[in-house]
């Protein structure tokens, strides 16, 4: 196996990549599921995940065609879960070796390199150490403390995509059966914009399309999203689009390899061949500038109608399925070609291209991601490319659409299952009605809200089920300090992360299964459930021993933290959900709409599909239809001599935990401490490529955040705009930087500046290999 030490910082920068995957993604994923597991171990993970009897890959939420191939996954999937099926162990001895400050000065990769957590450890207040507890010990100090606090509002029960529907739905209710809304999730940080921008204008917080949509579209968008590093079975998706005569509109402030062009390793074209060009046109946009992209392209369509009167916009559709049509037009009339330009960093020319393709095209498909999400205006942004597709009939029909990318697998299932601070009100009463019980009606707190709380002294006990809350939240010194303010902090993981370094008075690390993990029950072997981007559920079955007897399943950890918390005064079996998670499903399916049948549908070949109501004309807004809607012309107006930074992922990265310093699409090799900047912009500062700089932010409260000793990097980006590492950046991001609306941290819109420290010593200013 390779070393688990922190890889030395020796930075060199080749030229970005301008294609991706082929045969050395392959290798790449090969040697690092090597590093991890015996080649027979190797060996089953990857024949067993995304395959129907199989289990689910831990990572994207990307859906599994319907003839899937035998080796279903990506490279980022092949590493991913070989990272979690790892031979290496975190036992007690090495808790008694490393005290928990010291554990704190450790990396992501340090840590994360360690191995499976293999029992429970508690970490007693005025303790230097976690020390071992057996289970029933630790539910019995968690319920302790919860029934000791003031007010159920002051617990916290945060969860990351990671988890599965069954467990999801019996965390919350738990929350509420406890007395609490109080459910932030990891969608409060990414996708929260897209359910508020969809439920707005369609009455739904979810896509409205399939993979099939995808493959026959005639013009797909790919907005705000790096398709070959964070969901790359994304792009044979969009390759099959190609073959079948479909354009594809590539929008985003870097050039991506994999939307420019896609080796296919499972084609010959892809392996000995050029492979297929996505991006028709790719569109290097300024951060926050697609709010006034499809403005302008709304402008247009506008335009061609009024020359061409009734052959550009679809007239029966507004007519019949949307509301708000006049006023909308009239606002967007008033797009300027200067604003539009200015927001955009475009030509004229560039958009009329995209507009032309519009035309062409009937059936049209917006996909997008956090590139859009996490901007102060990512919710008007995301209305506009509703009102867009409105416009020409794309929405209900097949080939057409809205489609949120979600980044990480069951991170909408959750939602479905009730994971939200704001679940509507007709479900809080099936619920109740299920179980016998009053659920709070009061909307509980979101993540930041969360952190607010905690920093300010009104939430005291800390739950952490799957995720890295730590190194995924913004304004990491104020999420930090507000974490150790805790009387409780409890978190329920596979591996080792720095959220079980900052931690509260007592703290607790509860171990669990995971998705590759066997799962045996009372009942016998159990399978969970699981939802992707496109509403389908299928099932998911670990073909692993588990990597120690004392794990719990998340099921199992939910269950037994609720009985010995609400007491047996709780009628709610749950030492039978335990035993058999059929019955969880039972459950489910009485409560959830839409899963009427839930054990009988969701082991059907490929699993059952969540009909989007919107296939159906079916739109749950006020008026019954979809909503046009204005929005303000906004932008991201940074001083002068400042710039947009958005933070992103590296290749060798998922999530927080980076596998590797590498980004070797992006020409970033043995560092993570870089920030990518035009040539021009740094030039115009007088920096040059390699000197070494700070990068602040500033907030309109007058306060700065600094992120220290960044190599700056020349970089194709769009002018005016920055790209660097997220967890590293993340304390620039000030907590009440938030998006209108969503609340979501805008870790894609950070106004900074960069203060030179000192040139790169023996580079002369150029870093490149």
């Amino acid at each position: 196996m390779t070393s688990i030490e922190d890889p030395q910082d020796d930075l060199s920068v080749t030229a970005p990549k301008t294609w991706a995957v082929g045969v050395p993604a392959v290798a790449h994923a090969i040697e690092y599921s090597l590093s991890q597991n015996s080649p027979a171990r190797t060996a089953l993970t990857l024949l067993n995940i995304n395959q129907t009897k199989g289990f689910d890959c831990p990572g994207c939420a990307w859906p599994e065609p319907t003839r899937r191939h035998l080796n279903e996954y990506c490279e980022n999937g092949a590493k991913h879960i070989n990272d979690e099926a790892t031979t290496r162990r975190v036992t007690r001895q090495f808790f008694a070796e490393h005290p928990v400050a010291e554990l704190d000065t450790m990396s992501d990769y340090w840590l994360n390199q360690q191995g499976r957590l293999t029992e429970p450890m508690v970490k007693r207040p005025g303790a230097t150490h976690y020390e071992p507890i057996g289970w029933d010990d630790a539910f019995d100090l968690m319920a302790r403390e919860l029934r000791g606090l003031p007010t159920p509002d002051e617990a916290l029960f945060y969860t990351s995509g990671r988890l599965n529907n069954e467990a999801a739905f019996l965390l919350q209710l738990f929350a509420r059966a406890y007395g609490t809304n109080n459910l932030p999730d990891c969608s409060n940080l990414c996708h929260e914009s897209s359910g508020s921008a969809l439920a707005q204008t369609i009455g739904v917080g979810k896509g409205s399309v399939s993979l099939d949509d995808i493959y026959e579209a005639d013009l797909v968008f790919v907005v705000g999203q790096n398709s070959g590093t964070n969901h790359p079975r994304m792009l044979s998706a969009l390759e099959e689009t190609k073959r079948n005569g479909g354009k594809i509109v590539a929008v985003n402030p870097l050039p991506e390899a994999g939307l420019i062009r896609f080796k296919n390793p499972q084609k010959a074209r892809g392996v000995i061949g050029r492979g297929t060009e996505i991006a028709d046109i790719f569109l290097k946009i300024r951060p926050g500038g697609d709010l006034a992209l499809f403005q302008m392209l709304n402008k247009l369509l506008l335009d061609a109608e009024d020359a061409a009167p009734g052959t550009v916009l679809d007239h029966a559709f507004i007519a019949a399925h949307t509301s708000g049509f006049d006023a909308f037009a009239e606002h967007a009339r008033t797009v300027s070609w200067e604003h539009a330009l200015t927001a955009t960093g475009l030509t004229r020319a560039e958009i009329e291209a995209v507009h032309q393709q519009v035309l062409a095209s009937r059936k049209v498909i917006v996909c997008w991601a956090m590139g859009l999400t996490q901007h102060k205006h990512g919710v008007p942004t995301i209305r506009e490319i509703v009102d867009f597709l409105l416009l020409r009939g794309n929405l209900g029909r097949p080939g057409a659409g809205v489609c949120p990318v979600r980044g990480h697998s069951n991170v909408q299932g959750d939602r479905t299952m009730g994971i939200w601070e704001r679940m509507p009100q007709s479900f809080l009463d099936a619920l109740g009605t299920e179980f016998g019980f009053t659920p709070p009606a009061a909307h509980g707190l979101d993540a930041v809200g969360s952190i607010r709380a905690m920093r300010d002294g009104k939430a005291k006990v800390f739950v952490g089920v799957a995720g890295n809350f730590v190194r995924a939240t913004p304004d990491s010194e104020v999420t930090e300090a507000a974490l150790r303010q805790c009387s409780l902090t409890v978190q329920i993981s596979t591996k080792l992360n720095r959220s079980h370094t900052v931690c509260g008075e007592t703290a607790l690390i509860l171990p669990t299964l995971g998705r590759s993990d066997r799962d045996i029950q009372a009942t016998g072997e159990q399978f969970y459930t699981v939802e992707d981007s496109m509403s389908q559920v299928r099932t998911s079955r670990g073909r692993l021993d588990p990597a120690s007897p004392e794990l719990l399943s998340e099921i199992a950890i939910i269950s037994r933290l609720a009985r010995s918390t609400l007491g047996a005064e709780s009628t709610i079996p749950w030492e039978e959900f335990v035993a058999d998670y059929s019955t969880v499903r039972d459950r489910i399916s009485r409560v959830v709409p839409g899963f009427e049948n839930f054990n009988e549908r969701v082991t059907a070949p490929g699993g059952m599909l969540l009909v989007n109501p919107v296939n159906k004309g079916i739109y749950r807004t006020a008026s019954g239809k979809a909503e046009f809607t204005r929005n303000d012309f906004d932008m991201i107006d940074a001083p002068p001599g400042y710039l947009v930074l958005q933070s992103l992922r590296s290749h060798d990265q998922w999530n927080t935990i980076p596998y590797a310093s590498n980004d070797r699409y992006r020409g970033i090799h043995h560092a993570r401490r870089v920030v990518m900047v035009n040539p021009d912009d740094l030039a115009e500062r007088g920096i040059a490529d390699g000197d070494v700089v700070d990068i602040v932010s500033i907030w309109h409260d007058g306060t700065e955040r600094r992120a220290e000793k960044f190599v700056a990097v020349g970089y194709p980006a769009s002018r005016g705009s920055a790209a660097a590492y997220y967890p590293e950046t993340n304390v620039l991001v000030p907590l009440d930087s938030v998006a209108d609306i969503s609340n979501t941290p805008t870790s894609k819109g950070i106004i900074v500046r960069l203060e030179p420290v000192v040139r790169r010593a023996g580079t002369d200013g150029d870093v490149r290999a």
